[in-house]
């Protein structure tokens, strides 16, 4: 009878031990933020969701139609450990606390779609048929900055998953609205493909002749959110010119040629090396807050390869496709350890980075730059992918 008393207790402790197991795993191999720890918020009546997005290979990515923010983008390193690689904020109520696109006020723009005008408009003025428009002037009262203070990273998007791995997010921008002209029907969609790439594909039409630049925002650390800097990443642009600025942060009209400067990223190098160099335009910007004019051939899809960035110690690399002209590099010079992400950590200066693929800042004012004017029976179409792999 002992005996059989003792072999059941070596069998319960056995199955145990094994559902313990199961939960440890289980648990260790969850990633991303749960329903009740994003909780609940609602912007202009509307509920703040939070949609979750595989592939098969265990990427995980988490958007919200607040704004039609990327909120998480899990990565595996070398070693297959995943990473939540963009920053972003924890709960619902954060994201439905994004309602003012004045710098400096508290809107980061992390992961965010920006629109209707991704970059700069000096004056927030533009023609089109000899008709001006003002637009909002968000940035020191001069300048409009992502589409004004209610930019498209503000609004409510209606959202429909489409699979376990894409969504689409719309919005009908009114005729008006930021004092752009025409009422624009928004479309992109975010797809988390089994090449291990998020791709931004997007689609906009209109009644009135206005412009469009749409974009994505989102930061990156390849080590990690949360990670203290970008100086050791490796970056290459493949780009000959870019668009040199004022002191206002506005294009010129003039490109200046990357080589021998600071700005020359066509052979890798780590981003620390010179982002405090003793350059006029480094120092207008902060550091690194620039237009790259892309080079090179575009394939039949008319895609090209815009970027790579390495992170060495952990062999992540992302490569940046796109078919747009252009791409802001924007080294985190104005994060200063006020927002507080996912891992609880907040973020310093410098501890992430944007590529925002994009027509030029400022276009609308200047004819040399490629157009961002959209006529009635047009349909833009923009595409911008962050493709990651493993470097050992």
């Amino acid at each position: 009878m002992k005996k059989v008393l003792f072999s059941s207790m070596i069998v319960a402790l056995f199955f145990a031990s094994c559902s313990k197991k199961a939960e440890t795993t289980e648990a260790t191999q969850q990633i991303g933020l749960t329903a009740e720890q994003f909780g609940t918020a609602q912007v202009d009546g509307k509920d703040v969701k939070l949609f979750t997005l595989k592939n098969k290979n265990g990427m995980v990515a988490q958007v919200t139609n607040q704004g039609a923010k990327l909120v998480t983008l899990y990565a595996p390193d070398k070693d297959g450990n995943f990473a939540d690689v963009v920053l972003g904020y924890p709960t619902a109520a954060e994201y439905a606390a994004c309602k003012n696109g004045t710098p400096g006020v508290g809107e980061p723009f992390f992961g965010a779609t920006i629109g209707r005008y991704g970059n700069r408009i000096a004056g927030g003025k533009f023609t089109i048929d000899g008709v001006e428009y003002q637009t909002d002037l968000n940035e020191a009262g001069v300048k409009t900055l992502h589409g004004g203070h209610l930019g498209y990273f503000a609004v409510m998007f209606d959202a429909n998953q489409i699979s376990d791995s894409a969504i689409e997010f719309t919005y009908l921008s009114p005729d008006g609205e930021m004092g752009f002209p025409g009422n624009l029907n928004v479309k992109l969609v975010y797809s988390l493909e089994d090449d291990n790439s998020i791709k931004i594909t997007y689609e906009a039409t209109t009644d009135k002749p206005t412009v469009v630049n749409l974009t994505n925002h989102s930061f990156f650390n390849l080590a990690g959110e949360g990670a203290e800097t970008i100086y050791d990443h490796v970056l290459k642009i493949n780009a000959d010119n870019i668009t040199p600025v004022d002191e206002l942060l506005i294009p010129t009209g003039e490109l200046m040629p990357v080589a021998g400067t600071a700005f020359d990223f066509n052979t890798p190098r780590a981003i620390g090396d010179s982002i405090d160099a003793n350059h006029e335009q480094i120092k207008l910007g902060g550091g690194y807050d620039h237009n790259y004019v892309i080079s090179g051939e575009a394939d039949e899809n008319g895609l090209r390869e815009i970027a790579v960035v390495k992170h060495p110690a952990s062999g992540r690399v992302m490569t940046v496709i796109s078919n747009e002209p252009g791409v802001q590099f924007y080294a985190g010079n104005f994060l200063n350890n006020t927002q507080k992400g996912i891992s609880g950590k907040t973020y310093p200066r410098r501890s992430a980075l944007c590529l925002e693929t994009q027509h030029f800042p400022d276009s609308p004012n200047h004819d040399n730059f490629p157009s961002t004017v959209l006529r009635p029976g047009e349909t833009y179409n923009s595409v911008c992918i962050y493709k990651f792999s493993v470097e050992k």
